[in-house]
């Protein structure tokens, strides 16, 4: 059990966290969560004991090992899977041992306890763990050095999974992976066999990989049972308490106070106005609480073009004369929402860097808009940035001819402010510099907009923003990420990068999650085929009912409001006007019987749209 103790903690006079605790039952699946710059990082070094404490206590079992990924990825010339097998560092210890071991007692007892820890079984359970991954059995044997930093930071990642750690610490582990590794991932940590925590925006892995959540709000730690979804119903209903509670409360000061303006300075009623006064002393605050300003994304908006705006026939692209991706007749539209599946290496960044004019078709026929305008952004760019340049810097390259006002002002279209607007670059978080990269994506108002791994070092409010934004947009988007949440909502075509072509996949996100993790497994009996997914526009039609469904439950609540504020008044049941109190009664029982109605039509054709969004 991890127990947090009235815990307070500083950076360069900053308070961080001012009396937290928290308890973190033995087994748990925590994920850790607040906005950007809250401590959560912080909260990791805390309990690896890598910071000191300024006042209370941070506590685990005596023998319990902490692990993480390590901050270097493992470089050297040492094989993926023996980096892997040597983070249980007691077996490899022991492995290493029995190769000198002279006296019989000694090597009994270190082949007991390898048959204890289960050791003839690592290579494999090392080597399932790399192929969920993303490494195949031909990468496995290749050496560290032989790969980029990201690919590194997955066998990091894999060696902490292998070493199974009491406590498992795991900051933004989703970044370094792609969908299906992110997929394989939620699947694992399901089954872990000890405590996790996980620092995560990726609200999909926060709802199927954990059973409570940490949040970190306002100096504090707030411990909910239940997954990300659950949380947030229960955080928007102790926030609509609090703030109702607050609203009572000042009506009732304000009704104290004025009986007390109105009668002190009456004798025969001072001793009440008196005691009045003295329960408005004691009465505690209950503050409403406060709403952090609003994460926004503003894209500009491009003219409309006629379709297609791209389309393929026949095309061959690849590199240096060899093929990647061959049999490509694609077509996109201005509308179009289109989600890129596949494994890494299938070909989805060179499709991309193809589509974005960044590489050359070797055969077939590609034809575009004369007047298309393409943005893309993928998480190199963001590592592209000048970090001795303010973002305000990097706007006026783009844009010479215009003035700083208006600069700024897109620049707090992307939630940057005048703070950030006007700070280096190096100094500014990952979810700014991914919110800097963005604006420069599109800033030419693109009728095509390419985002690979958009969400990377943004959080949760960042994310449904950037949904928002995307889902406003008059372009095409074309979509590489491993947020499931995300492509789930903006998606609404999904191509299959696979085999050395593109091709449509006929089911959902659902149906592709259960491929890949079924995919291994013996195959049984075939499943019915899946109803027809509607079109677009039915579910465009669904969503408008929806929407006016809200409408009409919002405008019988707000008479429903106004009517019991009416019953509400003593003065309606005096003696001469009981007869129009049975009026306002018979009213209000009328106006809940349409609030009924109207409720069980809105639920309706919520379970119509999302049964539509659900094939």
């Amino acid at each position: 059990m991890l127990r947090i103790s009235d815990i307070s903690y500083a950076v360069e006079g900053r308070l961080l966290f001012d009396g937290a605790s928290a308890t973190i039952p033995t087994g748990h699946k925590v994920g850790l969560v607040g906005r950007n710059g809250t401590g959560k990082t912080t909260l990791f070094r805390l309990i690896r004991n890598e910071l000191s404490l300024e006042s209370g206590a941070i506590s685990l079992p005596s023998r319990a090992r902490i692990g993480g990924i390590a901050q270097e990825a493992p470089s050297s010339n040492v094989s993926l899977i023996d980096t892997v097998l040597a983070a249980d560092t007691e077996r490899a210890e022991l492995m290493a041992e029995s190769e000198t071991a002279q006296d019989p007692a000694r090597i009994a007892e270190i082949q007991t306890r390898l048959s204890d820890i289960d050791a003839w079984s690592a290579e494999a359970r090392a080597a399932a763990i790399l192929k969920g991954l993303g490494f195949d059995y031909a990468a496995q044997q290749r050496p560290c050095s032989d790969y980029s930093g990201g690919w590194r930071m997955r066998v990091a990642l894999a060696a902490v999974l292998f070493s199974q750690p009491d406590l498992l610490l795991l900051d933004e582990p989703t970044n370094y992976l792609d969908l299906e590794g992110a997929l394989w991932l939620e699947a694992y940590l399901v089954k872990y066999p000890h405590t996790v925590i996980i620092i995560s925006h990726d609200r999909e892995l926060l709802n199927r990989s954990v059973n409570g959540i940490l949040h970190l709000e306002e100096l504090g730690l707030t411990y909910y049972s239940g997954n990300y979804d659950q949380f947030a119903r229960q955080r928007a209903a102790n926030r609509a308490n609090q703030a109702a509670q607050a609203k009572k409360q000042d009506a009732r000061r304000a009704h104290l106070q004025a009986f007390v303006d109105r009668f002190k300075a009456k004798a025969s009623k001072a001793k009440q106005a008196q005691s009045r006064v003295k329960m408005l002393e004691k009465m505690e605050t209950i503050r409403a609480p406060e709403d952090a300003a609003r994460t926004v994304f503003t894209f500009p908006e491009p003219e409309e073009l006629s379709p297609p705006i791209i389309a393929t026939e026949g095309v061959s692209v690849g590199y240096d004369g060899t093929p990647i991706l061959s049999r490509l007749d694609l077509r996109i539209d201005q509308d179009d929402r289109i989600a890129l599946l596949g494994k890494n290496g299938e070909g989805k960044s060179t499709l991309s860097k193809m589509l974005s004019g960044r590489l050359d078709v070797m055969a077939g026929k590609m034809t575009q808009s004369g007047k298309l305008r393409i943005g893309f952004f993928a998480q190199h760019q963001v590592d592209e940035l000048h970090i001795d340049e303010t973002p305000l810097q990097h706007l006026q390259r783009e844009r010479p001819d215009e003035g700083q006002a208006r600069l700024r002002a897109r620049l707090a279209g992307f939630g940057l402010g005048s703070d950030q607007a006007d700070t280096e670059v190096g100094r500014l978080s990952g979810g700014q510099k991914a919110r800097l990269s963005l604006l420069l994506a599109t800033l030419p108002a693109p009728h095509l907009l390419i985002l690979d791994e958009p969400t990377n070092h943004l959080d949760i409010e960042s994310r449904e923003a950037l949904v928002e934004a995307l889902t406003a947009y008059s372009g095409a988007v074309i979509l590489v990420s491993h947020d499931m949440h995300l492509l789930s909502l903006v998606a609404d075509r999904l191509w299959l990068v696979s085999g050395g072509t593109v091709k449509p996949f006929e089911g959902d996100l659902p149906a592709y999650r259960d491929l890949l993790l079924t995919r291994d497994k013996p195959a049984g009996k075939p499943k019915a085929a899946k109803p027809k997914r509607p079109t677009r526009d039915a579910i465009l039609a669904l969503r408008a009912d929806v929407r006016k469904g809200e409408a009409r439950l919002e405008k019988v609540s707000e008479m429903r409001d106004k009517l019991a504020k009416k019953l509400a008044d003593p003065a309606l049941y005096d003696d001469g006007r009981k007869d129009e109190a049975v009026v306002w009664q018979r009213k209000y029982a009328e106006v809940m019987e349409a609030q009924d109605r109207a409720e069980e039509l809105w639920l309706k054709a919520v379970e119509k749209l999302e049964k539509a969004e659900a094939q």
